[in-house]
């Protein structure tokens, strides 16, 4: 498996090892995932060197992520094996289950995770491939040893991954404007979503305001014309109470998440396990139980003094939802951002958008842009960001610095967020800030 330590070739590793099958995995750094894969028992190196691959191969799957370049890529072609994109392996191992997918340019992991969790509180047999560390099962994976089993899955539109899958019921709760380094424009990231809907079989489940046009679909959302409409809303404490209006009843929900986004990815998780049989009573009861996934609106401090919220967020839209519930949950704190930039070329894309929501914030630590499979561009980088940031609280900070920074300040109301190596930093600040 090439890239096995990124979140959803890891689950699925885990996947093939819980069969039966001997994993093997390169990797370019270790990490936390990676050292919890090696105590399972698989063989990962960490050095692009043939040499180090098994002499016994079946079949390779790999990430996207992973630059086609790699020399163990190359060797592995030279030698004629099965080589399987993720999302093209995940699709086989769908095969013959009652699928569920999620799909969205947002949400798409605290929804996955929501129906996993409530198909799993309410007894049935439930697989799940999960793009983050569910809180409830501490893990990327819920594994069901009965032969037959519902199976949930992330969709990830990048590369048009999902393309791959033929889901029963999907989930589209997102469509913004994103890797345009492989779509080129927001047109192209409709037609994908499009194309992957119309795989579904049964129903697609899709929020009032997309261009999704299939025939087999329901709507839902807060508008008047919604199959399944959202009303009363209140929210206090990290937790809101919702009514969800569908099938001729009325649901009350009990969510113990903030913000609107995270009432609109319970109600397409309420509309997906409806569609296994679950009462909404029993749907209602297993949300009110839900504990949400590490690195989204992921609380790690909460006292009379203090509060670290740590997020995922990397596209403007994410970072706008999740500023916003903070705001909401906790009016009367100052709130410092840590932000990460992820990629440049999405810098690049959406310089504007980024500098307009990150001034949503109080006080601004902007890190260096963290390249992952990029080379930099020129005139791209965080100092360019900052400049157009409309705010007087901001500034650059290199990650070596920040601790001590942070330290130094000792904010009231902190969040870090990105989808880089920031998430390295989540317990020695959660430690830290535990301290103070």
């Amino acid at each position: 498996m090439l890239g096995i330590g990124g979140i959803g070739m890891s689950a699925l590793a885990r996947y093939y090892h819980s069969q039966g099958h001997n994993v093997a995995g390169y990797d370019r750094t270790p990490s936390p995932l990676t050292r919890q894969l090696e105590n399972e028992g698989m063989a990962i190196h960490y050095e692009d060197n043939p040499s180090l691959l098994p002499p016994h191969i079946d079949f390779v799957v790999y990430t996207p992520a992973v630059p086609h370049d790699l020399n163990e890529f190359e060797v592995l072609r030279q030698r004629g094996l099965p080589i399987m994109k993720r999302a093209e392996a995940l699709g086989k191992v769908t095969e013959g289950h009652f699928t569920i997918a999620v799909a969205g340019t947002h949400g798409k992991t605290t929804t996955t995770a929501m129906v996993a969790h409530i198909l799993n509180q309410c007894g049935m047999n439930t697989t799940a491939f999960i793009g983050g560390i569910a809180n409830n099962f501490n893990s990327n994976l819920l594994l069901c040893k009965e032969k037959d089993f519902v199976i949930v899955v992330e969709a990830d539109e990048f590369d048009r991954s999902f393309l791959h899958l033929h889901p029963d019921v999907s989930i589209v709760n997102s469509i913004d404007a994103d890797h345009l380094d492989i779509y080129g424009d927001k047109g192209h990231v409709v037609a994908g979503f499009n194309e992957f809907a119309h795989l579904t079989h049964d129903l697609v489940i899709v929020k009032e305001d997309l261009d999704v046009v299939v025939e087999n679909n329901v709507r839902f959302g807060f508008g008047e014309a919604c199959d399944y409409r959202i009303e009363v809303i209140a929210s206090e404490k990290g937790v809101t109470d919702f009514v969800i209006d569908g099938e001729g009843q009325k649901t009350e929900i009990r969510l113990p998440m903030a913000g609107r986004h995270n009432v609109l990815n319970a109600t397409a998780a309420f509309i997906a396990a409806r569609q296994t049989g679950l009462t909404p009573n029993a749907i209602a009861e297993a949300l009110s139980s839900f504990k949400g996934v590490k690195r989204r609106f992921d609380i790690r401090v909460n006292n009379a003094r203090h509060c670290y919220i740590d997020d995922y967020a990397h596209h403007p839209e994410e970072i706008r939802s999740c500023l916003t519930a903070v705001k909401e949950s906790f009016p009367d704190k100052r709130l410092t951002l840590v932000f990460q930039p992820h990629l440049y070329s999405r810098t690049r894309d959406f310089m504007d958008g980024f500098a307009e929501v990150l001034a949503i914030a109080d006080r601004l630590i902007l890190l260096d842009i963290y390249p992952a499979r990029e080379l930099p561009i020129e005139g791209i980088t965080s100092k360019a960001l900052l400049n157009k940031v409309q705010m007087t609280d901001k500034r650059l900070c290199t990650k070596s610095e920040l601790v001590a920074l942070v330290d130094s300040e000792r904010p009231e109301l902190l969040v870090t967020m990105g989808a880089g190596d920031i998430d390295r930093f989540v317990e020695p600040l959660e430690n830290m800030i535990k301290t103070w």
